[in-house]
């Protein structure tokens, strides 16, 4: 797997974005998007691997702690490092929610809700638009 992006190689504006990324990639990433329920590259996939940020590349989960939640995006039960994924308060949309964002290029990934499966009872609802799936190799 390669190594992320480092910080002072990340674009640094929209335009500089917006070459890197698909338009979907960029709507939803860089000015927190969501992808429509049920449309996204990785809500059904059963693939081992390694997710990592769509932006800079920093791996965010692994296969193992994806879990089929019926929301129709995909959702993990925790991250690969506490330190991959920042919270943040979202307030958009007359709604108060736990905002999940890459910690090293700031990337919107989807939401955090207390309604997941054992062992951390959480549910990471990430668009696959923030999301590149490094396969585990054979």
């Amino acid at each position: 797997m390669s190594e992320p992006i480092s910080k002072n190689q990340l674009p640094t504006t929209d335009d500089e974005w917006r070459v890197r990324l698909t338009p979907e990639q960029f709507e939803v990433a860089r000015k927190a998007g969501t992808e429509r329920a049920f449309t996204g590259e990785y809500w059904d996939c059963h693939e081992d691997g390694t997710y990592t940020c769509v932006c800079c590349g920093m791996p965010l989960f692994s296969s193992k702690t994806k879990f089929e939640s019926g929301s129709g995006w995909p959702s993990f039960y925790e991250p690969i490092d506490d330190t991959r994924v920042d919270e943040d308060t979202d307030r958009s949309y007359g709604m108060v929610r736990t905002e999940a964002r890459c910690d090293h290029c700031g990337a919107h990934l989807g939401h955090v809700f207390p309604d997941g499966p054992e062992p951390t009872g959480l549910r990471y609802c990430i668009n696959s638009a923030s999301l590149r799936l490094i396969e585990d190799e054979a």
